[in-house]
């Protein structure tokens, strides 16, 4: 299923073998698997573009028409809804000067060759450092509860879309070189410059250095902290290949190796051209373990931790350190501390905001 999986999102995209109608399906795929695989991707339109393009006649026509139901209802009528909410509060924030950053999602949803197929989850915004006052604009205004008992943003609800207004980019505890990213990320944070309209109203985006490094730390703590998705690598294969003439490479990989993320990068970049059909060209990448790198890829479709995290304080606690101690490997790869170093500083940061355990 793994290969025809990959294939399926490499023809949706486009990086695919073309003509399409190379693609030979084994007969014996778990059609309804296959799906569930790719919800639990957030590639299930993507695959569905896929099969459209090979027009594949093996598809159930059952699970055909639920698919097309689902990709409508759960992909691109909840990205118009998502792009209303964001313009309706970017606009109240503009009727009171504050200006609005679009992190993550929408941004990297911009450089997908369908916009509407790349899932929409909650709203990530940056507000030049106002947070405060725009946070309390929203209660004495609105009447909409600001939950502030997170380690490195605010959470509240606008237009049942979850939003994390943030006031540091990362999570300053998570790492010993997180105070200094940090200063790096709000000194790129300043920069207004690049901003779109979105129904008439005006979004500001991250610059291109600022998203490069963001989404390669933000993909890394995915991998390390929980698990990390194809999806994830998609918004950064995708991002790389709309902006790569823009990237400043070497001051990036300049902060990637001092951040010991060189060869998280590296493996993040060879399943980008090797399994997922990018250009080589426009993705810098050597000396990469190639027995580590099945094994990350292995770990996206069977994770080696598995289990839902219990709601007992005391049993979630020990999930979380079970799932923690599976992760050494993970850690090994991307952080330069040891494990007990990075144990101490997330222990700390849990102390500061316990609602966070």
């Amino acid at each position: 299923m793994r290969e025809v999986f990959l294939q399926l999102v490499r023809i949706g995209i486009g990086t695919g073998i073309f003509p399409s109608s190379k693609f030979q399906v084994p007969g014996s795929i778990d059609w309804t698997k296959l799906k569930a695989f790719a919800d639990a991707q957030g590639l299930s339109a993507v695959v569905l573009d896929g099969l459209d393009k090979c027009n594949v006649e093996m598809l159930p026509l059952q699970l055909k028409l639920k698919w097309i139901g689902d990709v409508l209802q759960n992909y691109e009528h909840r990205y118009k809804s998502y792009e209303n909410a964001i313009s309706s509060l970017a606009g109240f924030y503009h009727q009171h000067e504050f200006k609005m950053m679009l992190l993550k999602g929408y941004a990297c949803s911009l450089d997908w060759p369908k916009p509407e197929h790349r899932p929409c989850g909650d709203i990530d915004i940056w507000q030049f450092g106002e947070y405060q006052k725009a946070d309390g604009l929203l209660r004495r205004e609105k009447g909409i509860v600001v939950d502030n008992s997170h380690q490195h943003h605010t959470v509240f609800y606008w237009n049942n879309f979850m939003v994390e207004n943030h006031y540091d980019f990362i999570n300053v505890h998570h790492r010993k070189s997180g105070p200094k990213l940090e200063a790096i990320f709000k000194e790129l944070g300043k920069d207004d410059s690049n901003c779109m309209e979105l129904y008439g109203e005006k979004i500001y985006l991250p610059s291109v250095n600022l998203h490069a490094l963001f989404l390669i730390y933000h993909t890394m703590l995915h991998f390390t902290s929980t698990e990390m998705s194809i999806r994830q690598i998609l918004d950064w294969a995708l991002f790389v290949k709309a902006h790569t003439n823009e990237i400043e490479w070497d001051w990036l990989l300049r902060i990637v190796d001092e951040s010991h993320l060189r060869d998280f990068l590296n493996i993040l970049n060879a399943i980008c051209v090797e399994d997922l059909g990018f250009d080589s060209n426009i993705f810098p990448y050597v000396q990469f373990d190639p027995e580590l790198k099945e094994r990350v890829l292995n770990d996206i479709f069977a994770p080696e931790f598995t289990g839902r995290e219990p709601s007992n304080l005391l049993r979630r606690i020990f999930f979380k350190y079970r799932r923690w101690k599976s992760h050494e490997w993970k850690h090994h790869l991307c952080f330069e501390e040891t494990m007990w170093s990075i144990f101490r500083s997330e222990v700390w940061g849990h102390l500061l905001k316990p609602k966070s355990i």
